[in-house]
């Protein structure tokens, strides 16, 4: 019996609209910074449209990057609600797949944007196997006092009775053809813009160290700390963080290298040190494992992985020889591609925009 089990961050979902760019050109976009526009009852028409428009083609392009999937349970980071997941699922995926995400869920969770995480399933695995929910938890009210993860590195940005997950850690019990499984849909916090010296990955790690940790206790309060290597559970999401990369180096004209750098210290090191759960991502390639291209110009550019299905350990033992497949065809043309992975882009992609998602969906077929 196989499952397809997905994850994407399908990038600003949103049903509400941000006029906040007429005061603050910081959150402006750049298409309308090409413009004199001179009251805010303007910029609001303008923007409007801009956004009505865009977003068409970048929906049509998320469905189709996530038809290619074919996951029989998708996770989705950065959904705005659960109204949003409907009318996104209504509209566009059900053109592409037919009325096969059935099953909706999503709990409102900590982020100052109002993105959450999501998740949709079928009725039934491609086997036939019967998808069944058991119960469902969100974790979005832990602190850091409630799991005494408060540090002296979180003491610059944070308080003790802060909650612990920027988003959610949301919980999910399931059967599937009878057999259990638990999955855990995350959205770590980003690497924001660093502060004092510091760059934005190294300022913010404190953060993503204790959602890590946070996660892993969850995982051990559930099953016994110590007896987790036997059970089945994944931890999927878009975890903002990486521990290796792939530096690129050159730009259009001149032609790109791809230098892969390891073994960097990252918040995921809770997960993989010891082996408590494996980013099977690693059984690709190392130039191959990227899920996000990242650029501020020629000088810093690089292709990481940040978004994971990590296994448990019996899980991983089981589907020893697979991988996961990331579905590419959504990236922009001004992603750089490593030798051999260029892929034919769905139509209407644009050299910056539109596009699927600045994220690359992943997906894995798991014998339970």
């Amino acid at each position: 019996m196989t499952l397809r089990l997905g994850t994407f961050n399908i990038e600003n979902l949103m049903t509400r609209f941000d006029f906040t760019g007429f005061r603050n050109q910081l959150r402006q976009d750049r298409v309308m910074q090409l413009f004199e526009v001179r009251n805010e009852q303007d910029y609001q028409r303008l923007e409007s449209a801009r956004v009505v428009s865009s977003t068409d083609d970048t929906r049509q392009l998320s469905a189709l990057a996530i038809a290619d999937m074919g996951a029989d349970i998708l996770c989705l980071q950065e959904v705005d609600s659960m109204e949003a997941l409907k009318a996104f699922e209504y509209g566009y995926l059900f053109r592409m797949v037919g009325s096969g995400y059935r099953h909706k869920y999503l709990v409102e969770g900590n982020d100052s944007r109002g993105i959450d995480v999501g998740v949709m399933m079928r009725d039934e695995t491609r086997d036939g196997e019967k998808i069944e929910i058991v119960d469902i938890r969100s974790h979005a009210a832990l602190t850091y006092r409630d799991l005494d993860l408060f540090t002296p590195a979180l003491a610059a940005t944070a308080k003790a009775d802060d909650k612990i997950f920027k988003r959610d850690c949301l919980e999910l019990d399931l059967k599937i053809g009878g057999r259990p499984l638990t999955i855990y849909v995350v959205h770590l916090k980003s690497m924001t813009s660093g502060r004092d010296g510091i760059d934005g990955r190294s300022f913010t790690m404190p953060v993503r160290e204790a959602e890590t940790k946070a996660i892993r206790h969850i995982i051990e309060a559930r099953f016994g700390k110590g007896e987790t290597a036997d059970e089945n559970f994944v931890i999927c999401g878009d975890m903002n963080d990486y521990q290796e990369r792939v530096d690129v180096i050159g730009d259009r004209r001149l032609g790109h290298q791809f230098v892969h750098r390891d073994r960097l210290e990252s918040a995921l090191d809770v997960f993989s040190s010891d082996g408590f759960a494996e980013n099977v991502m690693r059984r690709r390639d190392p130039l191959d494992r990227w899920t996000l291209y990242h650029a501020r110009g020629p000088e810093e550019q690089h292709l990481c992985q940040l978004d994971y299905l990590w296994l448990s350990p019996a899980l991983a033992r089981r589907n020893a020889g697979r991988a996961p497949e990331i579905i590419r065809n959504g990236q922009p043309f001004r992603t750089p591609f490593p030798p051999g992975q260029t892929v034919e882009r769905y139509p209407r992609i644009g050299w910056d925009r539109p596009k699927a998602s600045d994220h690359c969906p992943i997906v894995m077929a798991l014998e339970l």
